[in-house]
C-alpha cells in the first residue's frame, strides 16, 4: 500500500509527506524504473533535518530534484529517497557588498526559473540555466552547464546539509570542480553531505537582453533535442575534444531501440522511452550498448552523466 502520512518519529514530528513503496518512474524525467521503500518531500530545509535525523545510520539515502540525470533500476531503492523540487522554493536578492547583489535560490528550486529571476533583476550571466533540466541542487551537484557556461562559475557559497542534520556553508575553493564533477574535499558529497542552496553572482546587464537570449536558448533546444519525448538529457559527458552525441551517430545507433526505449534520431546524446513503455533495464542497456560501440569503433570510454541505483529486478 503507497499511503501518505504525517509521522512522527520518538519526539520528532514531522511536517512533510512520507510515502512507502513510491513509484520513481513518477519521478524520474525518463517515466521508468522501480520503486523506493520511502519517499519524502520536506516542506522547509528544518523538516528535512529532522527526517534525516530519523534515519538509521546505515540507511541507504538519495536526493531526487527534477530526476532528469536520475535511473532507477527495476528491482527498486532499498532506501529513502527525499523529494526536493518545490516550484515555492525561494529565489531572492541578497546585498553582500559585492558590484551586484547575490541571487539566493534553494535546491529544488528549477534551474530555469532562475535564469528567469536573474533576468528580470537586470542580471546577466544565468541565461545558460535555463538549458538546464533539473533543480539548482542538481546543477550544484554535477556542475551542470551548457552553451559554454558552467554553474560553478557564478556560485559565491553554497548550503549543505548532514546526513545528522546539521547545515554547512562552503566556499567554492573547498571543493574540487571540473567538467560535470563536484567533490566536497574530505567528504563524498552525496554520502555525508547535499546541497540544499546556493548564493551566485551573475553581472549587471540588459533585462531586455537578457531575456531574448533565454528565448534563443530554448529555440535552440527545442530545434536540436527531443523535448517532446520522455528523456533525461544528455546521457554522456563529452570526452576532452569531441562530442558523445557524434561518437553515437558515427557507429550508427540513432534510432537503435531495446524494448521500449531507444537512442534519439535527433540528438545521439539522448534515449528517449516514448509513452514509458521502456523499462529501467532497457535503459541502461542502450546505455551499455553505447559505450561499448564507441569504445569498439573510436577507442573512447564514453563517462555517463546520468545516475544509476538501486537493484536489478530479480
Amino acid at each position: 500500500m503507497n499511503m501518505a502520512e504525517t509521522r512522527q518519529f520518538g519526539d520528532t514530528k514531522l511536517r512533510g509527506r512520507l510515502t512507502h513503496d513510491e513509484s520513481m518512474a513518477k519521478h524520474v524525467s525518463w517515466r521508468a524504473g522501480g520503486r523506493a521503500a520511502r519517499a519524502y518531500a520536506p516542506v522547509d530545509v528544518e523538516d528535512l533535518a529532522a527526517f534525516l535525523r530519523t534515519l538509521p545510520a546505515d540507511e541507504p539515502v538519495c536526493f531526487v530534484g527534477l530526476g532528469s540525470n536520475l535511473l532507477v533500476r527495476d528491482g527498486g531503492f532499498k532506501g529513502s529517497v527525499i523529494l526536493l523540487h518545490d516550484t515555492q522554493a525561494a529565489v531572492r536578492l541578497e546585498e553582500d557588498g559585492g558590484a551586484t547583489p547575490l541571487v539566493y535560490a534553494e535546491a529544488g528550486l528549477a534551474s530555469p526559473k532562475v535564469a528567469r529571476f536573474a533576468a528580470n533583476q537586470s542580471l546577466e550571466g544565468a541565461e545558460f540555466l535555463a538549458g538546464v533540466p533539473g533543480t539548482i541542487g542538481g546543477a550544484l551537484a554535477m556542475n551542470a552547464g551548457c552553451y559554454g557556461s558552467e554553474t560553478w562559475e557564478y556560485v559565491v557559497k553554497a548550503q549543505t546539509i548532514a546526513r545528522n542534520g546539521s547545515l554547512h556553508i562552503h566556499m567554492p575553493d573547498e571543493f574540487d570542480l571540473a567538467y560535470r564533477h563536484v567533490a566536497l574535499r574530505g567528504a563524498t558529497l552525496g554520502a555525508d553531505e547535499w546541497f540544499v542552496a546556493g548564493w551566485f553572482r551573475f553581472r549587471r546587464g540588459d533585462a531586455a537582453r537578457a531575456r531574448s537570449l533565454i528565448k534563443d536558448l530554448l529555440a535552440r533546444r527545442i530545434e536540436s533535442q527531443p523535448l517532446n519525448l520522455p528523456n533525461a538529457g544528455s546521457v554522456f559527458r563529452n570526452p576532452p575534444g569531441d562530442h558523445a552525441a557524434r561518437l553515437i551517430e558515427a557507429c550508427g545507433l540513432k534510432g537503435y531501440a531495446v524494448g521500449g526505449a531507444r537512442i534519439s534520431e535527433k540528438h545521439a546524446n539522448f534515449i528517449v522511452n516514448p509513452k514509458g513503455a521502456g523499462t529501467a533495464a532497457d535503459i541502461e542497456a542502450l546505455i551499455e550498448h553505447a559505450r561499448a560501440a564507441v569504445e569498439a569503433k573510436f577507442g573512447v570510454r564514453l563517462v555517463p552523466e546520468v545516475r544509476i541505483i538501486g537493484e536489478a529486478a530479480s
